[in-house]
């Protein structure tokens, strides 16, 4: 997986993550680059963590699955993807929580970050170098919040749906790339 690759990934994972930080934008009385940042760190550090985490569990079990690890590929960033595509078609729950607490916080975290563990045991079936991807998908995600609190507090919810519904695209359209290469229908 080359850099480019793991750009898009890095971004498509991260869409989750940036449409919460566009309601905590939305929700925050006032939002200052310590907000944005206090945001962006609790995502992209869970974003970085989880991927990891998956991996050395998918090493764990590599083994057994080598003949079908492609498959298991495409069908976890298909049912990620997928979920992100239906979510973005979802109403919306009531006003959002503006709440920066350590525990609501890690409740967030962890709820946006789950897709990234699943997305580490697909890295370790595909034998990717773990390193680059969590690094760039922490940083990734970091900026996308940030940026998604200082958006939210300016826009809304305008565009919360929409980047859900791109993240979600770009992960099943990532599972089909991976899913053709291994049988040899893409260079």
């Amino acid at each position: 997986m080359g850099i480019a690759e793991t750009m898009i990934l890095a971004v498509g994972l991260s869409m989750d993550a940036f449409a919460v930080s566009i309601c905590k934008g939305l929700a925050l009385p006032k939002v200052t680059a310590r907000s944005a940042a206090v945001v962006g760190a609790w995502f992209g550090a869970f974003q970085g963590l989880m991927p990891l985490l998956g991996y050395f569990l998918g090493t764990s079990f590599q083994r057994y699955i080598t003949a079908f690890d492609h498959w298991i590929a495409f069908v976890l960033l298909a049912i990620i993807g997928g979920k992100m595509v239906a979510e973005a078609f979802e109403p919306e729950e009531g006003p959002p929580d503006g709440s920066l607490a350590p525990g609501k916080m890690l409740v967030l975290a962890v709820a946006t970050s789950i897709d990234a563990l699943a997305l580490g045991i697909t890295l370790a079936f595909l034998q990717v170098e773990i390193a680059l991807p969590v690094v760039l998908i922490a940083c990734t995600t970091f900026v996308l919040s940030f940026l998604g609190v200082r958006l939210g507090n300016v826009f809304g919810l305008r565009y919360k749906s929409k980047a859900e519904l791109v993240g979600g695209v770009v992960l099943i359209l990532l599972g089909v790339k991976i899913l053709l290469e291994h049988l040899g229908i893409l260079g």
